[in-house]
């Protein structure tokens, strides 16, 4: 096994798992989750609720005890088209294999306990996919611009960092292409970063600083703002479990949703240049204050609460990808596996053989293109390559 598939494996590993262990908790303030688990959240756990009549639950779905969601669910989705497709994709591929695969593909649905199409377990601003695409005939390239300004994109833009190994910056642009099917605005901004920041976690020994970089060097606006506040914040702290609520206070500012998950304000998830979503600057956040241990990170996003599914699904491909698979706890992908019927190793390696097959064509054509380019400038560039001085 290369370092690439290690990686890659880690990643999406990674991410499914903090996918289940942060869907138990999502939702709920770090005071309810505590009181709830007698303390803080320390492995995969049953769902908050999962003591009550499903029917009087806040979410009907099956969370907890290992079960991904639908972060997951999108996630290996994308991993499929690209396995179709073998090349860089764009918002015209989201409209012509993804929507198709979330509604004609019957599988297993964990936390809806039954096979159906990923389709049926989706939030609204994830179905706006099919509606906007198959029903609306809208320009893939602009069919996010609507929809509500969340995370739903960023949450599954793993795969786009794994194809962009080492090449933040082409993972970013190919992210926003991607991404304009599905949100616009600081949603849509926010699975650029995310994309750029899996690709930077690929370089071979990577660090958190150079993830956080790449994240700053491409991010815009509120997005960019947001980062950079939520991660002063962690580095003022030590320990996650002492700095969540800091955390929260720092993105605040930034996030439209307000202090109430469950009753988000007048403006919430409406596009503006000054607001960012709140998953991906703390799990950046947490990130550092994990110093990229992988159980730290997820398990500070497992107790961070509100959407604790998302964050902990980002900061978990990040660290995945930064330590490859082994740093995922063997004990908690067996959990996964054997809860959400699903392979945590086969999207990776997947991906990894995609990812090569895309470099290699990206050289072919960059060495297509050298000998018109070497005599537009005159050979100018060959002696400096000679002769930098």
């Amino acid at each position: 096994m290369t370092l690439l598939d290690d990686k890659a494996m880690g990643c999406l590993a990674g991410a499914a798992v903090g996918d289940a262990l942060g869907g138990a908790t999502e939702g709920w303030t770090t005071d309810q989750i505590r009181e709830r688990y007698r303390g803080w959240v320390s492995d995969i756990v049953p769902a908050f609720e999962s003591d009550r009549p499903r029917e009087e639950r806040y979410s009907r779905y099956a969370k907890g005890d290992g079960r991904i969601t639908d972060d997951t669910l999108m996630t290996q989705a994308l991993v499929e088209v690209y396995r179709r497709r073998r090349r860089h994709l764009g918002a015209y591929d989201v409209a012509e294999e993804l929507v198709p695969l979330l509604t004609g593909r019957i599988q297993w649905i964990p936390d809806m306990e039954r096979e159906d199409t990923a389709f049926q377990r989706l939030f609204l601003a994830e179905k706006w996919l099919v509606a906007k695409l198959h029903y609306g005939h809208a320009d893939p390239r602009e069919a996010g611009v609507g929809n509500i300004v969340n995370c739903g994109a960023a949450m599954y833009m793993a795969p786009v960092g794994i194809v962009n190994a080492a090449d933040p910056e082409a993972a970013y642009a190919e992210a926003i292409d991607i991404a304009g099917a599905h949100q616009s605005s600081y949603g849509r901004e926010a699975a650029g970063v995310m994309a750029a920041g899996v690709a930077a976690a690929m370089v071979p020994d990577a660090t958190v600083d150079d993830v956080v970089d790449a994240c700053l060097r491409v991010a815009h606006d509120g997005t960019l703002r947001a980062i950079e506040a939520v991660v002063a914040c962690a580095r003022s702290f030590e320990r996650w479990p002492d700095a969540l609520g800091a955390l929260r206070d720092a993105v605040a500012p930034y996030d439209t949703v307000g202090p109430d998950y469950r009753d988000p304000g007048l403006g919430a998830r409406r596009p503006s240049r000054l607001h960012s979503i709140e998953e991906l600057p703390i799990a950046l956040g947490l990130l550092v204050l994990a110093g990229g241990d992988y159980r730290e990170a997820v398990l500070g996003a497992a107790n961070y609460g509100r959407d604790s599914d998302s964050i902990a699904t980002m900061a978990g491909a990040l660290a995945g990808a930064l330590g490859g698979l082994e740093t995922v706890p063997d004990a908690w992908r067996q959990t996964v596996v054997a809860a959400s019927l699903i392979d945590l190793e086969e999207p990776g390696r997947e991906m990894a053989a995609v990812a090569r097959e895309v470099c290699a064509a990206d050289e072919r054509r960059r060495a297509a293109r050298q000998p018109a380019f070497d005599e537009l400038t005159g050979g100018e560039r060959r002696a400096h390559h000679l002769d930098p001085a």
